[in-house]
């Protein structure tokens, strides 16, 4: 009887072998883009100001917008964004029990990933 309890598992873990559940990796996603937003903080407070402090300085910012490495940057900031506010919006819905079923949750994680980077993809081009 012992010996159908014991469970062998394994003695090691290949984490590029697990796959993740879509509601798993949009809670992750999550976090990583608070996150990112919370460390980028001071950058984007850095463009607010210099794009009201003067008109010379509105000119520096104009500058620094205008490098391709920085709209990657705000092109990424913005996801994270909308990522983080659809992803938010998901589970405060799960919070009050709504979606909590398996295929409602998987959909609205499809949702939410869905609509960050369509999202993204519109408002990126818009602004871009």
């Amino acid at each position: 009887m012992q010996s159908s309890m014991i469970k062998t598992r394994p003695k090691y873990l290949d984490v590029s072998k697990i796959r993740l559940p879509l509601p798993a990796l949009v809670s992750i996603l999550h976090r990583i883009s608070g996150f990112g937003l919370f460390l980028f903080l001071p950058f984007l407070l850095y463009l607010l100001h210099a794009s009201l402090a003067s008109p010379d300085s509105y000119v520096r910012y104009r500058g620094v917008i205008e490098q391709p490495l920085v709209k990657l940057i705000l092109l990424g900031l913005l996801w994270a964004y909308l990522h983080h506010l659809l992803a938010g919006i998901r589970f405060l819905l799960l919070d009050v029990h709504c979606g909590v079923e398996l295929q409602a949750a998987r959909r609205s994680s499809r949702i939410v990933l869905a609509g960050s980077l369509l999202l993204t993809l519109i408002l990126g081009v818009f602004l871009w």
